[in-house]
């Protein structure tokens, strides 16, 4: 499984890269604030939202503390997805909000 740290996910966003970041976490989780620009697709609607996501594309996958999205990387893997999982989730994140 790929990884890549906030603190380097804040530093690509910084210098202009376009990525895209999928926020596996719940609804009112995501209320508090998500990553600006990540699309929130629940861990559990996220085998029926796969359709919607371009296997051409890299996914960064974000939850809370790292577990659920390291969870969604292995099931986006296993459907020939290019993923990366953000180690330590949204508590390692000090980058700006939305």
């Amino acid at each position: 499984m790929k990884e890549i740290t906030a603190e380097k996910l804040e530093t690509l966003i910084k210098d202009g890269n376009s990525v895209n970041i999928i926020d596996v976490r719940e609804a009112d989780e995501v209320a508090n604030g998500k990553i600006p620009g990540a699309i929130h697709i629940p861990l559990g609607l996220v085998e029926f939202k796969m359709a919607d996501l371009n296997k051409s594309n890299e996914y960064i996958v974000v939850c809370h503390a790292g577990g659920r999205s390291s969870r969604a990387v292995e099931f986006l893997e296993s459907h020939g997805f290019n993923v990366i999982n953000m180690t330590g989730g949204m508590l390692a994140w000090t980058g700006e909000i939305e």
